[in-house]
């Protein structure tokens, strides 16, 4: 999928007209499969970013393209299809309370499933070894059939991850992943996200408050400060220094960083995201 943001600045759709946009001409450039990890104080704008780049929030100016359209140029039906190659996992996932969590996960595959099937699924849910597969990935098989309202928090936020398994969506947008869970089970989870990104040959772009985690999982790290990007860089080349000045007013979020590890960029096919 060919993505470009062009001179895009942005707003959240419940700020005054009033106030700064959230974000402010950002330019990227991203490659089919590659793995990103977007890090930065709270209020930077990391979320509004991820939710411009899922058709989510439109751009109050430049332009978002993707495979050369305007998304929001297309009749709805068009971009309800552009929509579902996408796969937006929020950092609180909208699981009804008395859902059961095998339903709960085959949610992902909605996108490609007629409007019987949808329904069928709800009352029967078929693809139960897929299911369980996707939860064991996050250690929670044992919790198919458990309902959603007898879940602890980090075990929802993990049913709203294993969606990302079965979802076979080719850009995958994740918010926050991490925020519910101890470091062992956060580890799990940045292992599982980018593990099925791979298996999928999907692009992974997630935004983190958990640095290490994003210095230890990804290979590619975007700074984000005030709706700017403060750095672009391999992960080999965020030093100490640049995230002490990303991070300049709000140190107290700066914790855990661990000696920089050396990875690389697996080779794999093009999307690219660029933005003016």
């Amino acid at each position: 999928m060919q993505i470009a943001l062009q001179a895009c600045s942005a707003q959240h759709p419940s700020a005054q007209a009033t106030v700064a946009p959230a974000l402010k001409a950002i330019d990227l450039a991203l490659a089919q499969g590659e793995q990103m990890a977007i890090i930065g104080p709270s209020g930077a704008g990391k979320t509004t970013l991820l939710h411009l780049m899922a058709c989510a929030l439109k751009p109050t100016c430049g332009q978002l393209l993707l495979d050369g359209r305007d998304p929001w140029a297309l009749r709805t039906a068009d971009l309800q299809r552009l929509r579902g190659q996408l796969c937006l996992a929020p950092q609180v996932p909208p699981l009804p309370a008395r859902q059961r969590v095998i339903t709960a996960v085959l949610a992902g595959l909605l996108p490609g499933m007629g409007l019987w099937q949808s329904l069928g699924n709800l009352l029967y849910p078929r693809h139960i070894d897929l299911a369980e597969t996707a939860l064991a990935r996050f250690d929670l098989a044992d919790k198919l059939f458990e309902r959603v309202d007898r879940l602890s928090g980090g075990e929802r936020q993990r049913v709203g991850l294993a969606r990302l398994a079965v979802a076979h969506a080719r850009l995958l947008l994740v918010d926050e992943p991490l925020s519910a869970l101890d470091p062992e089970r956060a580890r799990q989870a940045c292992a599982s996200i980018t593990a099925v990104a791979r298996e999928q040959q999907a692009t992974l772009v997630a935004t983190l408050h958990h640095v290490d985690m994003a210095l230890q999982h990804f290979p590619r790290i975007v700074g984000l400060r005030d709706g700017e990007v403060v750095f672009d860089l391999p992960t080999v080349e965020v030093t100490p220094e640049r995230l002490t000045d990303l991070y300049a007013r709000h140190l107290d979020e700066l914790t855990g960083v661990p000696p920089l590890p050396d990875l690389s960029l697996a080779s794999t096919p093009a999307v690219t995201l660029t933005c003016r």
